[in-house]
């Protein structure tokens, strides 16, 4: 009985932990079902290769508190090194195309090796100005050794060269969409492992307190340092899947821009969870290639996001969304939706028609001459007229002042649902 009893409390435990994992995979699974074109499949790749680089980094900053200027190269390499294997012939045609993210991966972690051997010694400013001037001097390698990095033109290869995997040639790009799928769960589910690691858990510990982790025993330097070659691997095993799913590796995947997109990325999705980094890269992504389609302006709605983030959500959106966690367990989430409604509708109205005003700036200035029409929201706009100044004006200035007039009592609203009766 005793038994049965503990074989039903092990299930019961386990449960919880293992369902998100399956709901996420069946999710993956059926995407394609409902998203079929070329393009929503290339954007859904991209998403996947987006959260396993931005898991790996946050092994080094969630976890291990190491901010990194220059984690881009780890990812370049290791996708260089693939497209190199898709062009010898040899080699490749003798290994079946989804092993190759592992060779990505070897790659990542050998320069990792080197790398950390001297650059995990300090944490704080030590380490990131370190990995800041090696990402610089290997992504200016690159147009120098052209052996390896092809110059400016980069590296281009055919995964269709690689030994048949039962069958399957990767011709199809929904075939390269759960090749990337399966390294997605591979990955996500080995980094979670290491976080729960007594290895993870003295990142953790290096992380708050070094002093404290140098007195029990435990030195920091190695924790950082086999923190960093985990981390390496797994961009490299992102690096290998962007080539096989691009076919091209160019000096834009190992500059200064490719780190600076992941450490937003980490920062936007919230580096203190595990499922932070998931989030931000699927918003990037979005933002990235459906927003960048309709405005060239994309780049400062991400950079207004990201500094409206850290400066009120220092947590990211998944520490926003971990501040309702009391209220949902107490069942008084239904309670936020009035104070909400009346806060976030006539901010988000707001914050669009103030959008709105500097598309119709940028258009005024840039527009070449006679050309005095744009179209907003499926309508076309004078941009020499007043009306449509006017209009956005108005919308923008009356839907931020109605947020701001109902924020006291949305934060009155969330403190009452996030706090325990006959608390004090």
């Amino acid at each position: 009985m005793t038994d049965l009893t503990q074989t039903t409390a092990a299930r019961s435990s386990i449960m919880p932990q293992v369902l998100p994992w399956v709901i996420a995979l069946g999710f993956l699974l059926v995407m394609p079902l409902i998203f079929t074109s070329n393009s929503a499949l290339t954007i859904m790749n991209q998403m996947a290769m987006t959260i396993i680089f931005a898991l790996a980094y946050n092994m080094l900053l969630g976890q291990g508190g190491m901010l990194s200027f220059g984690h881009a190269v780890y990812m370049g390499v290791g996708g260089f090194a693939c497209v190199h294997i898709m062009n010898w012939d040899a080699f490749f045609g003798l290994i079946p195309l989804p092993v190759l993210p592992i060779f990505g991966g070897l790659f990542g972690m050998g320069l990792a090796l080197i790398v950390g051997a001297f650059s995990t010694r300090k944490a704080g400013t030590v380490f990131a100005m370190i990995s800041l001037g090696v990402g610089e001097l290997i992504a200016a390698c690159s147009v120098i050794i052209v052996v390896f990095f092809g110059g400016e033109e980069g590296i281009s290869g055919d995964r269709t060269y690689g030994l048949p995997f039962f069958g399957i040639e990767f011709l199809r790009q929904i075939e390269v969409y759960y090749l990337v799928v399966f390294w997605l769960m591979v990955s996500a589910v080995l980094m979670y492992l290491w976080s729960r690691t007594p290895m993870g858990r003295m990142a953790n510990a290096v992380r708050d307190n070094p002093e404290r982790a140098e007195f029990l025993g435990y030195s920091a330097r190695w924790v950082r340092f086999y923190s960093f070659v985990a981390s390496g691997f797994f961009a490299g095993i992102a690096g290998g899947l962007f080539a096989i799913n691009y076919e091209i590796l160019t000096e834009e995947n190992l500059n200064l821009t490719q780190s600076g997109a992941i450490l937003l990325v980490t920062f936007l999705g919230g580096a203190g969870f595990f499922f932070g980094p998931i989030i931000g890269a699927i918003v990037f992504t979005l933002l990235q290639t459906v927003l960048s389609l309709e405005t060239e302006l994309w780049q400062l709605y991400v950079g207004a996001l990201f500094v409206a983030t850290v400066m009120f959500f220092p947590g990211g959106l998944a520490g926003l969304l971990m501040l309702h966690a009391p209220a949902a367990k107490m069942g008084r989430l239904s309670h936020l939706a009035g104070p909400y409604a009346k806060v976030l509708f006539p901010g988000i109205i707001g914050t669009l028609a103030l959008c709105c005003l500097i598309e119709l700036t940028f258009h005024l200035r840039h527009a070449s001459i006679g050309d005095h029409e744009m179209v907003l929201f499926w309508t076309t706009f004078n941009t020499h007229s007043p009306v449509p100044w006017l209009l956005f004006g108005a919308i923008a200035a009356g839907g931020l002042w109605l947020a701001k007039r109902g924020a006291p009592d949305m934060a009155e609203a969330f403190h009452e649902a996030n706090v325990m009766k006959g608390a004090a």
